[in-house]
């Protein structure tokens, strides 16, 4: 497994290495000692599937407030998303900076998404799912969510998204 940093502090992409022969290939996912040794969380008591039938679905940006702000590890099991993380930590050199990865069933990729960071992704492609590990458990008065194209971001989307739920068209520019 290879951890590598984004420009955001604290956001990683995660590979994996895999081990191949005629039956195909194993990796390792998760490891809680290498994630622990990173300064990740390495503990998830929470695991989320998104399935989204459509390219172009826009789920985000969303977050986990004190006092539980969750830490997350997302991967595309089927299909490819547009992955980003927005650090909403004012106490970080990168407050209200983006990145992205895409994320790709493929490659197997994930990133990982350090507490305070806002997250969202746009599918790629039609039948794109994505598994999540969350470090909290889902505190539902503690959830934020904030405008996908917020300027206050500047978040470069690839392209419009086609299907956005209520909650998320309609969500509220940040404000700190």
């Amino acid at each position: 497994m290879k951890i590598s940093p984004t420009k955001i502090p604290g956001v990683m992409e995660v590979e994996i290495t895999p081990l191949t022969d005629e039956r195909g290939l194993f990796a390792r996912t998760f490891c809680a000692e290498t994630f622990a040794g990173h300064g990740l969380a390495d503990r998830y008591p929470h695991q989320n599937t998104s399935y989204n039938p459509r390219r172009g679905t826009l789920r985000g940006l969303h977050l986990q407030a004190e006092p539980s702000p969750e830490a997350k590890l997302v991967r595309a099991t089927r299909g490819r998303v547009f992955d980003v993380a927005v650090d909403l930590r004012p106490a970080s050199p990168a407050y209200r900076d983006w990145t992205a990865v895409e994320l790709d069933a493929d490659r197997r990729n994930a990133l990982y998404i350090p507490a305070g960071c806002a997250h969202g992704f746009l599918t790629l492609d039609d039948d794109s799912e994505v598994f999540y590990l969350m470090s909290e458990t889902y505190v539902p008065a503690l959830a934020r969510t904030y405008r996908w194209n917020d300027p206050a971001f500047g978040v470069d989307w690839p392209f419009e998204p086609s299907v956005i739920s209520a909650r998320d068209a309609d969500a509220e520019d940040y404000t700190p």
